[in-house]
């Protein structure tokens, strides 16, 4: 490589090094864009379910024993995130919520094996799948909160 070759290709090594840099730092218009536009609600994921998952029924929807065993189960891995009545608590947000109670079954399923790992929410694969149809049965059961009078 001649010297006269070295120096012209160095202003673009160079440049090329600086704009590979400023991409690593400042996001480009279409990723602030994604980021401002990103759906923050706590009810956000609800919305992200596959399809195959949404219209996935719960065979246990008229079992009349998957109601109290949900209850328990919600009990035992529910109530310390999502309070006793699961309208909420510290940690987990309401699942009377209307946008929990419209849900289809196959969703509160999808989301209770999968979990919401980035906003706390473990994932419950590996509880039993009778057990989590039994969860969202008693789930569903519990309609959406009523609103305290003013």
């Amino acid at each position: 490589m001649t010297m006269t070759h070295a120096a012209t290709s160095l202003p673009v090594i160079c440049a090329a090094l600086i704009v590979a840099l400023a991409l690593t730092v400042v996001p480009l218009p279409a990723q602030k864009e994604s980021a401002a536009t990103k759906d923050d609600s706590i009810y956000a994921e609800l919305a992200k379910a596959p399809q195959k998952a949404v219209v996935r029924r719960n065979p246990m929807e008229h079992d009349p024993e998957a109601v109290a065993a949900g209850a328990k189960l919600f009990e035992l891995h529910c109530a310390e995130c999502h309070g006793e009545n699961a309208e909420g608590g510290r940690k987990g947000p309401s699942l009377r919520a209307r946008e929990v109670q419209q849900a289809t079954p196959g969703t509160l399923f999808w989301i209770l094996t999968n979990g919401v790992v980035r906003r706390g929410m473990p994932v419950w694969s590996k509880l039993p799948e009778p057990q989590r149809w039994q969860i969202v049965t008693y789930v569903k059961l519990l309609g959406v909160a009523e609103k305290p009078a003013e």
